[in-house]
């Protein structure tokens, strides 16, 4: 049987928002596999889906450009160990210079990013390994999303930890602002429901139909109950289904309907989404500091 931590107790409480004993039970009955835990207590719970985008798992921040004539468009996630230096202005500047280089450039392949000169000439890869010298760090280019449209592009930063790029047409100016805001703030996994993959599709197909189980009722209730369930879920994960979050009266898509607009697509990028943060101990970072001082 695999060993249950501590560790893993905290990242399935932080996924399912359920108690401790109940999350160290499943990781005992699945003999520690993290995804098998999650789906067995969503069964016997009735929990929702995990939201790992709403979970900030590591440092560092996004940086986002749009060109002048709002046509090309760029999201950069730049990692670091420490809130610290995620915070600092040659830190956070880097990574501003990096989305408009790939809006710009056409870079969307880090290595090719890594490879390209700054405006000012400076290499990338040299300017990054420059910034490790001088703030102490690991710094990482994680990752990046660029736009190009002939219609309209909108961009929304939660601070630097949320990045939001929409391609749309119709509207306004603040329609767009108004729809990255409601992404950064809902999540949702993409536009329409024509979107949502058959994979993820069926296993929250099965899941449903499990915690249907634990009813006892009949087949063909069963199957009314999960077709119900699996349409309140495709509201809640896709962009058209979702109440806009400054009129929950009425849904994004009617609100497009309203303004006679249409969303394209659209990135975001939240900092350390499914990267697992390294848990520190500080008093055992202390003792092996004093044993190697001995």
């Amino acid at each position: 049987m695999a060993d249950v931590t501590a560790n893993m107790v905290k990242e399935l409480r932080e996924l399912t928002g359920l108690g401790m004993m109940e999350c160290k039970k499943a990781l005992i009955e699945t003999n520690g596999d993290m995804k098998a835990a999650e789906d067995l207590l969503r069964i016997k719970s009735g929990a929702k889906a995990s939201k790992a985008a709403g979970r900030i798992a590591a440092e560092g921040v996004i940086g986002a450009y749009i060109s002048a004539d709002g046509k090309q468009g760029a999201l950069v996630e730049v990692n670091c160990e420490t809130d610290f230096v995620a915070k600092n202005d040659d830190f956070i500047n880097f990574a501003k210079t990096l989305a408009e280089l790939i809006a710009t450039q056409d870079l969307t392949e880090i290595s090719a990013l890594s490879d390209a000169s700054l405006p000012g000439g400076e290499n990338v890869e040299a300017t990054r390994k420059a910034l490790v010298m001088k703030l102490g760090e690991n710094i990482s280019i994680r990752r990046c999303g660029r736009h190009v449209t002939q219609n309209r592009l909108a961009s929304y930063l939660h601070g630097t930890k949320i990045g939001v790029m929409i391609d749309y047409d119709g509207g306004d100016e603040t329609l767009g602002k108004d729809l990255a805001m409601h992404i950064a703030a809902s999540k949702p996994i993409c536009v329409s429901k024509e979107q949502v993959s058959s994979e993820l599709l069926e296993h929250e197909r099965q899941i449903f139909t499990a915690q249907a189980a634990e009813s006892g009722k009949p087949a063909n209730i069963i199957e009314k109950m999960v077709d119900g369930r699996i349409a309140k879920y495709l509201a809640e994960v896709t962009l058209l289904g979702q109440p806009f979050v400054k009129d929950p009266d009425q849904t994004v898509e009617k609100l497009l309907t309203q303004k006679q607009a249409r969303v394209n697509s659209f990135t975001m990028f939240v900092v350390g989404e499914g990267i697992e943060k390294k848990s520190e101990n500080f008093a055992e970072e202390v003792k092996a500091q004093m044993e190697q001082a001995k």
